[in-house]
């Protein structure tokens, strides 16, 4: 059984990597594989799924806000699992559920079997692989814990440069069913490596017990006093405007690539540069949280996601089209640690899985919910470009929220913190 490095936050980067690889490589392995569940995956394969099923922009949104509002229900219950088991035994659990569900989607034949198929995707790969990961690493590390989040959120970066761009090359070649078996294989190739990694597992109980991180009021919260708490429900709108439109724009990027007189192609070749950004700013705020904690950060970190979708509206080509996407990424990557560090920071790492998970639900629904609206929307005549001012706005009243919720309750917060 392992411990946790008491000086962690102080060591040398190349000696943390080298102490610490099998589980932070865990963390990268399992939100690389998240990628297949994740809208920027699945949305490759959207132009070819509503050809051959013959749904419109809102129907075919429709379907995916449907299996996407189920796996936000179920996680509710499963995230809290991670409070139990370890990850060696949950992740292999939901890496087996994820390959069948890309199994499932290559042989899906009728539409009705669309939702089912997309719940198991977006329950496993989004919901769980994610989940089971970030928990994780806020819980396994203290005095490192955004380090810890930067470098597993390597996967999410990986997975957003590269598998796109791949598997839209790929379809010039291949069925989309047939490559959906590639994905398939690919997680279950992953499958011994994650228990190779895990061998010696640092577990939840023992991590909780030893680095004892309380929250507000010197405490280990419960979800339902957090449920209770009006922190949480400020924070709402926080929670949801990422998932909901970052997960729109990719979602509608064949349509965004259309509107805007683009290849998809050349919309696609972006993303390594999106990519990019994103890694450097998650890195650079994961050193931010280790030596300022959430409370600054938090009020602040999607003015980004304002400032971009408010560039995108009016952007025409594809330099601006850059532009625009290079800032989107600035709070994609903070978005990878700062709320997750928040929960452990203000609410204790005791129950962290339960009260992640509920979180987790929330992002979750926020991801079924974009597609949804933004796609009905498109179908009566609002493109997703002409929307995006209107996302702009919620974004800047989502900051405006947390911050007022923050500077209340930074003052309940331990000594120490």
């Amino acid at each position: 059984m392992q411990g946790v490095y008491p000086d962690e936050g102080r060591t040398p980067l190349l000696q943390f990597l080298r102490q610490n690889a099998p589980w932070l490589g865990a963390g990268v392995l399992l939100t690389f594989l998240s990628s297949f569940g994740q809208t920027f995956f699945i949305s490759v394969f959207a132009g070819s799924i509503r050809l051959e099923f013959g749904l419109s922009h809102g129907e075919w949104g429709g379907i995916y806000t449907l299996g996407t509002t189920a796996s936000a229900i179920v996680m509710v219950w499963a995230g809290g699992l991670t409070d139990r088991y370890r990850v060696r035994v949950l992740g292999s659990v939901v890496l087996v559920v994820l390959a069948v569900a890309c199994l499932s989607m290559a042989q899906v034949s009728s539409v009705w079997m669309l939702p089912f198929v997309i719940f198991g995707l977006r329950f496993a790969g989004q919901g769980m692989s994610s989940h089971i990961a970030i928990v994780a690493m806020a819980r396994w590390f203290v005095a490192a814990r955004g380090r810890a989040l930067s470098i597993a959120g390597l996967g999410f970066a990986a997975g957003e440069a590269f598998l796109p761009l791949i598997f839209v090359m790929l379809l010039e070649l291949y069925s989309w069913r047939t490559l959906w078996i590639f994905a398939a294989a690919i997680v279950i190739a992953a499958f011994p490596v994650l228990l190779m990694l895990l061998k010696t597992e640092r577990t939840p109980q023992s991590s909780a017990e030893q680095t004892n991180t309380f929250g507000m009021n010197g405490k280990h919260w419960i979800r339902k006093e957090v449920l209770r708490h009006w922190l949480f429900w400020l924070l709402v709108p926080v929670l949801l405007g990422p998932s909901a439109f970052n997960t729109a724009f990719f979602f509608h990027q064949v349509h965004l690539a259309d509107t805007k007189g683009w290849a998809h192609v050349q919309l696609v070749a972006l993303f390594p540069l999106y990519t990019s950004v994103g890694i450097v700013f998650m890195v650079i705020s994961g050193w931010l949280i280790d030596r300022m904690g959430t409370v600054r950060l938090m009020p602040i970190y999607q003015l980004p996601f304002a400032i971009s979708f408010a560039l995108m509206a009016y952007t025409q080509n594809l330099t601006e089209g850059a532009i625009a996407m290079a800032v989107m990424a600035v709070g994609v990557g903070a978005n990878s640690t700062v709320p997750n560090a928040f929960w452990a920071e203000f609410f204790g790492t005791r129950h962290l899985g339960s009260i992640k998970a509920m979180a987790a639900s929330i992002m979750v629904l926020g991801s079924a919910i974009g597609p949804g609206l933004t796609g009905w929307l498109i179908d009566k005549g609002i493109n997703f470009e002409n929307q995006m001012i209107g996302i702009s706005v919620y974004f800047l009243v989502s900051c405006g929220l947390a911050a007022i919720g923050i500077t209340k309750a930074r003052g309940l917060l331990p000594v120490a913190a």
